[in-house]
């Protein structure tokens, strides 16, 4: 199993937000720190255990791209990376 890495793709396996995407921002222990860019904000991140998500082994381009050239990732950015994934099931538009 490839290891957690911040900048990925994870879904929701239990909880009320089941079957939400979230891209991983922090990785502290057993818990992954989650943001949507809507409801749940890089400022106010949603805390879960690692074995309640699934990850996608993919990194959106434009959070790569800002997470290489140390920018400052955006809400805006986060919301995008999602929205390409679930139009085209790929993330590196």
């Amino acid at each position: 199993m490839r290891e957690f890495e911040v900048g990925m793709m994870a879904k929701s396996l239990s909880g009320h937000d089941k079957d939400s995407l979230y891209i991983i921002m922090d990785i502290k222990d057993d818990f992954v720190f989650l943001v949507d860019g809507r409801i749940k904000t890089l400022e106010k991140p949603k805390k879960k255990r690692k074995k309640h998500i699934q990850i996608m082994y993919e990194k959106p381009q434009i959070i790569v791209n800002k997470l290489e050239n140390n920018e400052i990732i955006q809400n805006e950015d986060i919301k995008r990376s999602i929205k390409l994934y679930k139009l085209g099931g790929n993330a590196n538009v």
